[in-house]
């Protein structure tokens, strides 16, 4: 498992995704598509608040894909 690196693109990109409350469209490995505002990030997780206010908590290995939602 390797360390998280804020200087990376890929960890700068989410955090102005948090920093601006973007609306991000989330698809797991499994298929199945989330939508919501990313909450935080860290070397393991995200956590996709959804609606309801509901907290989703992702495992990075399971992210296909993450982007703003259009």
């Amino acid at each position: 498992m390797s360390e998280f690196n804020p200087g990376l693109p890929s960890a700068r990109l989410l955090q102005e995704f948090i920093k601006n409350k973007q609306e991000i469209e989330l698809k797991l490995l499994t298929d199945d598509l989330l939508l919501g505002k990313l909450l935080w990030q860290d070397d393991d997780c995200v956590c996709l608040v959804g609606q309801y206010e509901q907290q989703t908590l992702v495992w990075r290995q399971a992210i296909a894909y993450l982007k703003p939602k259009a």
